[in-house]
C-alpha cells in the first residue's frame, strides 16, 4: 500500500474531494451494543472530507452512533470489470449535530438533493418525517482510496 509524501498528500486530498463529490451514497457500518455490525446505505453530502447526512433517529445506525461513534464506511460505485473498481474505504468518528451544524446540514442536503426541498414544504406527513430526522457528521481519521485502474490492489491511504 502507497503511503503519501507531504508531496503527493494533497493531491491525494483532493482526488478523493473529488471522488466525494462525484458519488451520493455511502454505505455506513456501525456496530450494537453486543458487538453485531450493520450496514445502512445513506446519501451522503461532504464538505472537504467530512461526510453529512440526515436519517430518522430510531434507525439502527442512528441508535447505533449515540453508544459507540466510531465508524467505517466505503463509497464505492458498482463495476462489472474489477480492473475499473474505484473506492474509498473510511475510518471515523460520527455523530448527531444539534443547534447551527444541523441547520447548516439540512441547507447542505437540501442544497445537493433538490427533492428534499419537496419534504420540508410538502404535505404535513413528508414534513414531519423531515422534520424529525437527526442530522449526522462523519469525521474521517483515515481514507483509502482504492484504484484498480492503477493496477489491482492499487491503495493510497490518508491519515489526518
Amino acid at each position: 500500500m502507497d503511503r503519501p509524501t507531504k508531496d503527493s498528500e494533497a493531491a491525494l486530498r483532493a482526488a478523493i474531494e473529488a471522488f466525494l463529490d462525484a458519488h451520493h451514497t455511502v454505505s455506513l457500518a456501525t456496530v450494537d451494543d453486543q458487538g453485531a455490525p450493520h450496514a445502512a446505505n445513506v446519501l451522503y453530502a461532504s464538505e472537504g472530507l467530512a461526510l453529512y447526512w440526515m436519517s430518522d433517529i430510531e434507525t439502527r445506525h442512528s441508535r447505533h452512533i449515540e453508544v459507540r461513534q466510531r465508524v467505517t464506511a466505503t463509497v464505492a460505485p458498482d463495476y462489472a470489470d474489477f480492473r475499473q473498481i474505484r473506492g474509498l474505504q473510511i475510518f471515523g468518528t460520527a455523530r448527531r449535530l444539534a443547534g447551527i451544524e444541523s441547520f447548516a446540514t439540512a441547507r447542505r442536503m437540501v442544497s445537493r438533493y433538490g427533492f428534499l426541498a419537496e419534504l420540508a414544504n410538502g404535505p404535513a406527513a413528508l414534513r414531519a418525517a423531515f422534520e424529525k430526522a437527526g442530522f449526522y457528521c462523519l469525521d474521517p481519521a483515515r481514507i483509502t482510496l482504492i484504484d484498480n485502474t492503477k493496477g489491482f490492489g492499487h491503495k493510497q491511504t490518508l491519515d489526518l
